[in-house]
């Protein structure tokens, strides 16, 4: 996209469109039939690159009533050591630890009683865990 393009797209559009992909990959997580496996495993039949790692990870659901949106999808690992590329065990002398991203929410803020008013908004950063990676 032209750059003169970009500065003329609302940015609340992309934010709309980013907490809607956002619900929707929280609404997967809630509706998955595939059980909440905590088993530290590789599965080179599936496509999902969490799944096929050697520091694999599943995910978890963040909530936070006062932030826009509540729910974020957040990783989690699933092995504390690694799994081993030619034996496809863990081992354990090498460690999974969480990948961190910041991402764009709104914060809500009221006043707190006896005070009474409107809420406001305001946009932050938060950091999350998106992944896992393996070190030694």
């Amino acid at each position: 996209m032209p750059l003169d393009l970009v500065s003329r797209v609302k940015p609340y559009a992309r934010m709309e469109e980013y907490e809607r992909n956002l619900e929707e990959m929280v609404a997967q997580l809630r509706n998955s039939s595939e059980p909440a496996r905590r088993k530290c495993e590789v599965n080179l039949q599936l496509w999902l690159s969490n799944k096929r790692s050697l520091s694999p990870w599943g995910y978890s659901i963040n909530h936070d009533p006062t932030r826009v949106p509540a729910d974020l999808p957040e990783a989690r690992c699933l092995c504390l050591g690694c799994v081993n590329p030619f034996t496809m065990q863990e081992d354990r002398s090498m460690v999974s630890v969480p990948v961190f991203s910041q991402v764009p929410v709104r914060r809500r803020l009221c006043p707190l009683p006896p005070r009474t008013g409107p809420c406001r908004q305001r946009a932050v950063m938060e950091t999350i865990a998106v992944g896992c990676t393996c070190i030694f």
